[in-house]
């Protein structure tokens, strides 16, 4: 097995982008801000839609180039495989004290890069959920199970299993979410008017 690929894609994976946003863009450490986290959602509410924009295109290309490079350096290392030490890397950055973000933006990355119609599927499901719900959390989990169970209609054993990995590191990683949604204190989505919060 050729080590230097997941090690490489656990790097990529450790980019913490909202921190690298905040900081050089508007001189503010987005831990201290929100709900700490370093994701795109957080992005959004404390630094306003453009840098969220940024943050999470940035998420989704450093899940996709991880996932590339199997193609990039011509080995025959599983695509989803390698794309998974990015996602992990996003949850446990080493350029962040190994306290990162959800992966939900990372894993979406991933799966453009195996799958491309997975991948709109995906966004369709989000979009549609957040539309309805109003919370970024639940559209996050929701659209999670709905992929998982696409996955079981496909004789793809590797996509169900790293699939059914990712949707569990993305549901332990919202457990506080889940108990504010449960408590009605989950707060929903203001970002899309360009408010700031």
């Amino acid at each position: 097995m050729n080590y230097l690929l997941p090690i490489l894609a656990y790097i990529l994976g450790s980019i913490p982008f909202g921190l690298v946003v905040g900081k050089l863009g508007y001189g503010i450490d987005i831990r201290e801000h929100g709900s700490g986290n370093l994701g795109g959602t957080n992005s959004f509410r404390t630094l306003g839609v453009k840098a969220g924009i940024i943050v999470t295109l940035g998420d989704i290309l450093k899940g996709t180039l991880a996932a590339s490079l199997p193609l990039l350096f011509d080995t025959n290392q599983n695509i989803l495989f390698i794309g998974l030490f990015a996602v992990i890397g996003h949850i446990f950055p080493v350029f962040a004290k190994f306290k990162g973000g959800k992966a939900v933006a990372t894993s979406a990355g991933v799966i453009l890069c195996y799958e491309p119609l997975l991948f709109a599927f995906v966004l369709l499901c989000f979009f549609i959920c957040l539309y309805i719900t109003k919370y970024v959390s639940l559209s996050s989990m929701v659209t999670g199970v709905l992929t998982f169970i696409y996955t079981l209609f496909k004789q793809d054993y590797m996509l169900i299993m790293i699939i059914g990995l990712i949707v569990a590191f993305v549901i332990y990683r919202h457990r506080a979410n889940i108990t504010r949604i449960l408590n009605k204190t989950e707060p929903k989505v203001t970002f899309l008017s360009g408010k700031k919060k």
